[in-house]
């Protein structure tokens, strides 16, 4: 019993680079949960024989939004298949999401698009412990206040029968067929058929409802597009760029920017961005507060895109303008040399990590400008190539 014990907080402190056992943090959060309400009985039931899952690291590091670009990445989720089974679940299940959509305001096919994103619309929401897999999370040093917070959210949860102590979810911790996050469960989800629980498993009128409530929160603004596909002028100053960066759409069209199929934007005053995600020889898209508030679902350029795009053909529109770039995908590898070169250059991305975020964005944009190529901040192959 010794040696299994030894064996464990050895394996675990290891591969964790945490200077305490496992065991010892779970008392750490027993003690935390007990204080804000959770009763012993539940966390002896959730805690019973608990280990970490060291599988789950390598799932945290290796996030398709990290290592995939746009056309790799939508393609895969905006498939026919999945695009069929969006416009069935929107026929099938039209009535239930028309009177949420009324209710919130928040259109029913978006709402699919959500959730055919998220779980492929309930057919996949994960089959991992939730407990464990935020425990093995919350111990990880990488994250662990985040995880915490969530693991005595879902112990919470669980506490008041609102979700079972046996529940099933993502790697991540996200759960049913909306894959909320459990101080997500706690702040939108809602227990439309008032039977005293949120289900977001098996509950069509909860997880509409639940998904409805969170996008309206966000600040979903009933009647307004997300945005649309745009296209470029040559010789455009690409450094105005990215979602920091605001104009109207007037402003925009008088830029030269046009919609997605060359014809002229319409007139108005939306305040607006212009993202580039596969840099100026890829695809363009001006984006409203309507995408503000699909990335604050999901802070991912690349899923944000995704479900926009989802939404618009679940609700019959046509397929991007802009044409396919086929290029080598870059390793979380890959990016650390990108980084590790800027930074040797003088380009500050930070701490190396292997994940193309604002700061190397920034970085590689400075770069590009001095060496007299397109500051589009695009961490593609091309780059890549450069800087070897």
């Amino acid at each position: 019993m010794f040696l299994r014990f030894f064996c464990l907080v050895f394996f675990t402190t290891s591969v964790f680079a945490n200077s305490q056992s496992f065991e010892d943090f779970l008392s750490q959060v027993r003690t935390t949960a007990i204080e804000q309400g959770v009763s012993k009985m539940t966390i002896d039931k959730a805690f019973f024989e608990l280990t970490p899952n060291t599988d789950i690291l390598k799932s945290d590091s290796s996030q398709a939004e990290f290592n995939q670009n746009f056309w790799h990445y939508v393609n895969k989720r905006v498939s026919n298949v999945r695009l069929s089974n969006g416009r069935e679940s929107l026929k099938q299940n039209a009535s239930l999401l028309n009177k949420t959509s009324e209710k919130y305001g928040v259109p029913a096919y978006v709402l699919v698009a959500f959730l055919g994103l998220e779980s492929n619309y309930g057919n996949y929401m994960g089959n991992e412990s939730l407990v464990r897999s935020l425990a093995t999370l919350a111990y990880d040093p990488r994250r662990s206040g985040f995880f915490t917070k969530e693991l005595i959210a879902a112990l919470k949860l669980m506490d008041k029968n609102t979700i079972p102590i046996n529940a099933k979810g993502s790697w991540a911790g996200a759960m049913g067929a909306v894959q909320f996050m459990p101080t997500n469960v706690i702040a939108y989800g809602v227990d439309a058929n008032n039977d005293g629980k949120v289900d977001l498993w098996n509950d069509k009128a909860d997880i509409y409802a639940s998904a409805a409530n969170f996008l309206k929160k966000l600040g979903w603004k009933k009647g307004e597009k997300w945005g649309r596909e745009a296209k470029i002028p040559k010789n455009f100053d690409y450094r105005l760029t990215g979602l920091k960066n605001e104009k109207t759409v007037n402003e925009w069209a008088a830029l030269g920017v046009l919609k997605g199929n060359g014809s002229s934007l319409p007139t108005s005053n939306f305040k607006s961005s212009l993202i580039v995600p596969m840099g100026h020889k890829g695809p363009a898209f001006l984006v409203y507060r309507n995408f503000d508030t699909i990335m604050g679902w999901n802070r991912s350029i690349l899923y944000a895109l995704s479900v926009a795009y989802l939404s618009d053909r679940i609700k019959g529109g046509g397929k991007l303008s802009a044409k396919l770039i086929d290029e080598p995908l870059l390793s979380k590898e890959n990016v650390m040399q990108i980084q590790n070169t800027l930074n040797l250059l003088g380009y500050d991305t930070g701490t190396p990590d292997g994940m193309a975020g604002p700061k190397t964005r920034e970085a590689t944009r400075m770069f590009q400008s001095d060496i007299g190529l397109v500051a589009d901040g695009y961490i593609g192959y091309e780059l890549f190539q450069v800087l070897q």
